[in-house]
């Protein structure tokens, strides 16, 4: 009968050793007591780029950039480990070839049954890939909160030339036709009567106008404020309504808020307009560096699905809006709802520009 071979078996010796030797994705050597590199693994190579000829022998001190060696940082990592058994760092690491990678490392030390140590065991991973990615991520939501600021800017600045130019112009045009309506003939008080009608619309599309781009209650102290203000104008047309605070642990930035307004706003919009609500909810929650806003209502409810950012064929174009203005500043929206059982829509938007874990969906 034929001796086992060795690799058949999962835990012996040899079958780790291979296993160790052929991940690619971490790099996996030993140290001895002093620090000093006694194995090295393909991963190893692919990822600090020496050969094991190269590095075996040589302290671990070598893969450090200067300003951590200044500081000791290798001697005080292999303190902490025999210490705690364990050390754990994230930091720039340097390749054989003097370029730096950043890294999650993690060093073990390892004692024998008598509990003298016998050296470390050294687990380190390249994660510039993903700092990389979280850096665009940041860079991008800047840019998005920065052009959101801009667009509030020139929007602020059309209101106010609508308010002080055009309305004032059209308001000194109706008190002429006013003032005409008194001096002609009977004959002609229809036409100028029909005139003045006229202008008193445009007056009233144009000051509509002026609030779409710039709500009032966008210029109040904090966002539970101009929501409140929001809520108020349901109410007072026989909506009930009510809106939740108790987990907003404070008002966000003035950049997030005017995007937490603007999606509340039109959510509220489309309540309003086509729910047939009697009765609509505003949740407003701290989470994950960012708010969690919930917009309940009990109205018709809706079959439209939006997916990718577009909706379905019948689905109206404020949906669509909704979720790109969440998306844009690196946030994410969703809408749940059914025929005859009201509708759900949730949206989530970081505080500001730096990186946030966002709310799964």
């Amino acid at each position: 009968m034929s001796e086992p071979d060795p690799l058949d078996d999962p835990y012996s010796g040899d079958s780790f050793r291979l296993f160790v030797q052929s991940v690619q994705d971490y790099a996996i050597f030993m140290l001895d007591p002093q620090g000093v590199v006694s194995t090295w693994n393909s991963g190893a190579e692919r990822i600090k780029g020496y050969r094991a000829e190269q590095i075996i022998g040589r302290h671990f001190s070598v893969f450090y950039p200067p300003e951590d060696l200044r500081a000791g940082k290798p001697a005080h990592e292999l303190k902490v480990a025999t210490a705690e058994g364990r050390f754990e760092d994230e930091g720039w690491r340097v390749r054989e070839d003097g370029s730096r990678f950043w890294a999650v490392v993690v060093i073990t030390a390892l004692f024998d049954d008598r509990g003298t140590l016998r050296g470390f065991g050294k687990v380190t991973r390249d994660v510039s890939e993903r700092v990389r990615a979280e850096n665009e991520l940041v860079e991008r939501r800047r840019l998005f909160f920065h052009l959101v600021e801009a667009q509030e800017a020139e929007r602020r600045r059309i209101a106010w030339d609508v308010h002080d130019d055009s309305i004032q112009a059209m308001a000194a045009v109706s008190m002429r036709v006013q003032l005409l309506a008194r001096q002609v003939p009977a004959d002609h008080l229809p036409a100028v009567r029909a005139l003045d009608t006229a202008v008193s619309e445009t007056i009233g599309r144009l000051r509509d106008l002026v609030r779409r781009l710039r709500p009032p209650t966008l210029d109040e102290r904090t966002l539970t404020e101009a929501v409140g203000a929001h809520l108020r104008q349901l109410a007072a047309q026989g909506i009930e309504t009510e809106l939740e605070t108790t987990e907003l642990t404070g008002d966000p930035p003035p950049e997030a808020s005017v995007t937490l307004f603007r999606i509340v706003g039109e959510a509220l919009t489309n309540v309003q307009k086509h729910s047939r609500a009697n009765r609509v909810r505003v949740r407003l929650r701290s989470i994950d560096r960012g708010t969690l806003t919930e917009v309940t209502d009990d109205g018709v409810g809706t079959d439209v699905v939006v997916v990718g950012g577009f909706g379905e064929p019948g689905s109206h174009f404020g949906l669509q809006a909704m979720r790109e203005r969440a998306e844009a500043v690196g946030g994410w929206w969703e809408l749940i709802s059914e025929p005859g059982r009201g509708a759900l829509v949730r949206f989530w938007v970081p505080d500001g520009p730096g990186p946030g874990a966002g709310v799964g969906q």
